[in-house]
């Protein structure tokens, strides 16, 4: 026996129904926070007996408890610099920071900060002796 019209559009009207809930679930949820859940990478090797020496990153905090920049940049219309940091402690990289910043110029990392109270960054390299980019030369940034 065949459903009748009715019964068939009741049911299409009410997996639409269910679509639409859905989608309005999930459109009027939370949305994530950009804190850090818990230990992060540099925060399980301590806890392991073997720190990090050196934490660099350009997207994310490699401790919980980071806060700080994660790069520097430098606007080519310009040379003018900016400090890339987080989004909140322990979290991810604020790239609307480097998007405002950065506008329609290019820009080029110029250092990536090291997280750890070493304090070994990592700029762009002159290339002591030797000339020119590429192999035993001056970094090129990115």
């Amino acid at each position: 026996m065949q459903p009748t019209v009715g019964r068939r559009l009741a049911a299409a009207l009410s997996g639409a129904v269910t679509i639409a809930a859905a989608a309005a679930i999930t459109l009027l949820a939370p949305a994530p926070s950009a804190a850090a859940a818990s230990p992060q990478v540099c925060d399980i090797y301590a806890s392991g007996g073997t720190p990090c020496i050196g934490a660099h990153s350009t997207t994310r905090a490699l401790y919980a408890a980071y806060n700080g920049p994660l790069y520097q940049v430098q606007r080519g219309s310009d040379h003018a610099y900016a400090d890339v940091g987080l989004l909140a402690a322990g979290g991810v990289a604020n790239a609307a920071a480097q998007d405002s910043f950065c506008g329609s110029a290019a820009c080029t990392i110029t250092k990536i900060y090291d997280q750890t109270s070493n304090h070994n960054d990592l700029p762009i390299s002159w290339g002591g002796f030797w000339k020119g980019p590429g192999p035993n030369g001056a970094d090129v940034g990115a």
